[in-house]
């Protein structure tokens, strides 16, 4: 049997925010269960929290999102969008395929924050001890 080639994906999807915080992670979990079944792997899994929508979605004005870039053969974005669509609990998905070119993109972006982080004296941490210069507002009422 010959290796599939594996390709990079992106996929997006809004969980009901009215599920308690561990009802959510449990969806995501069970997410990248279903992921690694179908012999894929999740490279970055971010959860961005509970955002208000732009339109209610099922009559919810609130959603959890959450987004996923991971690398898998290309017949199981068929039984991800299943998956998404039997459970009842996620509102809304996407899923894009991600070209080389985004991902050249993506690697340069991620160079170039690393590089002003490490030049912006505002992003280090400051030493244990150490007041900001600032002047404060003197609050002289009697």
């Amino acid at each position: 049997m010959d290796q599939q080639r594996h390709k990079v994906y992106e996929t997006t999807f809004i969980v009901n925010a009215t599920l308690d915080d561990a009802q959510i992670d449990q969806i995501i979990d069970k997410f990248s269960e279903f992921v690694a079944k179908q012999s894929g792997e999740i490279k970055v899994l971010e959860k961005w929290g509970r955002k208000r929508l732009s339109y209610p979605i099922q009559k919810k004005n609130n959603g959890f999102y959450t987004v996923c870039e991971f690398t898998a053969p290309s017949e199981m974005i068929i039984k991800l969008e299943r998956y998404y669509a039997l459970d009842e609990n996620i509102m809304r998905f996407l899923t894009i395929q991600l070209s080389e070119k985004a991902l050249k993109a993506r690697e340069e972006q991620a160079k170039l924050s690393a590089k002003e982080e490490s030049a912006d004296p505002k992003s280090a941490p400051k030493p244990a001890g150490v007041v900001d210069s600032e002047p404060k507002a003197a609050e002289s009422r009697k």
